[in-house]
């Protein structure tokens, strides 16, 4: 009997899983996820390139099957996935997995959601789908992280590794939750290996493209599992072939035992990381740093310097040039700006210590915030270089005039396996995220429903609540 390949190790992974109770650790990391990636999705309506998206969708028309967050009437899976995979991924606010720094759920969440409707599947069906959908993603990312240089490869190409792989473990989800057979599960691999895409090129020099990526995802892997229900195949050999997914994409340079070893027994879904903070991950250590300093009291009227000390790698992002970083224009520059992370840390915010509400142009041009943040150092340090990219460490001191010096050392990031987030932690999250759009008791109902969803016995309860959004806030 022929050795398995890769993409029939996966997909004898899903058909073994589709019936099968999943241990309770790994069925609540599922149940909170849902909950972030739909609390997101409400949140991310402020954008414009939400509203031109979810124009688009609506445009579009067709027989209805499934909900996108925010349009009343129900549209196909496809598009449905398309929509609420944009809204999931547009804020920077979505889950990461580290080393890989993919962003699974919010293209996964969104192709099984779409999925689940269209089959009228229920709760227990989405929660396995999604487990491994997540699951086939990060082993998809990790068998491309390259441990020497501490990167993803996918990255070092400029391709969006969570796009990439988003829409081959999205559509693993969908397949699953339309009834695909372990062949079947094997072709779709195969097909949606044609439609992954993503380039990172928006992020050196701007533009919103990427926003649509796990939209594109979400839209293929829906489109691809549909497709073989009706008969399309795919190569059984798309992962690892000489025409295939690793060669095209990473010129060959994979570790396929990530993609196998303890598939089936151990989980990567559990430990990826949720983000308390709506900002750059690499920042969320300064802004813990920030808190906790603020929570002892330091004077913030008194302070004369701030170092904030990071990994070396991270500086780039969050730390240069470090004119503009000190002085972001913008909220979403303030996303990305560890000067600001550490500053408004220091002054305290909303949700689980800051929210959407604490990075708008109007706060990112505050003169009490700049003149703190001009006082800030962002430097490489030893320490933090070890622990990376497997946390996203940061030391910080603050002096001030009477001669005081105040240290604080965030090594684990909140909202990882080590600082995990409660249900009550990611409610207040959702529910911050949600603020206005939905009543308060409407957010309540669906915290609820999510967290139960063992017993939901139709998926489309838990979008039909978010369909209907106050579109007079901003």
């Amino acid at each position: 009997m022929a050795e398995q390949t890769l993409a029939q190790h996966l997909a004898a992974f899903a058909a073994g899983t589709s019936a099968t109770a999943l241990p309770d650790r790994l069925a609540a990391s599922v149940r909170q996820r849902v909950l972030d990636i739909l609390g997101l999705c409400v949140a991310a309506h402020r954008l414009p390139t939400s509203r031109a998206a979810l124009d688009y969708v609506a445009d579009l028309g067709g027989r209805g099957q499934a909900h996108v967050v925010g349009l009343p009437d129900a549209v196909p899976a496809a598009q449905a996935a398309f929509g609420n995979g944009v809204l999931a991924h547009s804020l920077d606010y979505d889950d990461t997995h580290l080393p890989s720094v993919l962003h699974p759920s919010a293209a996964v969440v969104p192709a099984a959601l779409a999925a689940a409707q269209a089959a009228g599947a229920d709760g227990t069906a989405l929660t396995n789908a999604v487990a491994v959908g997540i699951e086939t993603t990060v082993r998809l990312g990790m068998a491309g992280f390259d441990p020497v240089l501490n990167n993803s490869v996918f990255f070092e190409h400029g391709q969006h590794a969570t796009s990439i792989c988003g829409a081959m473990g999205g559509a693993v989800a969908a397949g699953m939750l339309l009834g695909l057979d372990e062949k079947q599960l094997t072709d779709v691999l195969g097909v949606t290996a044609s439609m992954a895409a993503g380039l990172i090129e928006a992020n050196r020099t701007g533009g919103t493209v990427k926003r649509l990526h796990c939209g594109w995802a979400a839209h293929s892997a829906v489109t691809a599992a549909d497709l073989v229900r009706r008969g399309f195949t795919g190569p059984p050999t798309v992962l690892e072939g000489r025409f295939g997914f690793y060669t095209a994409f990473l010129r060959g340079e994979a570790d396929h035992e990530q993609i196998t070893d303890g598939l089936g027994e151990r989980w990567s879904v559990p430990d990826i990381f949720f983000k308390p903070y709506p900002a750059n991950h690499f920042t969320h250590a300064a802004i813990d740093a920030g808190l906790a300093l603020r929570a002892r009291g330091v004077p913030v009227d008194r302070i004369t310097h701030i170092e904030l000390r990071v990994p070396a790698a991270v500086i780039r992002t969050i730390g240069e040039p470090i004119a503009t970083k000190r002085a972001p224009d913008t909220g979403y520059q303030a996303q990305f700006s560890g000067p600001y992370a550490i500053v408004a840390g220091l002054l305290g915010g909303g949700g689980l210590g800051l929210g959407l509400g604490d990075f708008t142009d109007e706060l990112a041009r505050d003169p009490q915030r700049r003149a703190l943040m001009a006082r800030v150092d962002v430097v490489p340090d030893d320490e933090c270089n070890k622990i990376f990219p497997y946390q996203f460490p940061a030391i910080v001191t603050v002096r001030t005039d009477d001669g005081r010096t105040w240290r604080e050392e965030v090594l684990a990031n909140r909202g990882g396996p080590q600082r995990p987030l409660s249900d009550a932690e990611l409610a207040m999250k959702f529910r911050d995220n949600v603020a206005g759009r939905i009543a308060p008791e409407t957010a309540d109902q669906v915290v609820s429903t999510v967290l139960g969803l063992a017993d939901v016995t139709d998926v489309s309860d838990l979008l039909r609540p978010l369909t209907h959004l106050r579109t007079d806030v901003d």
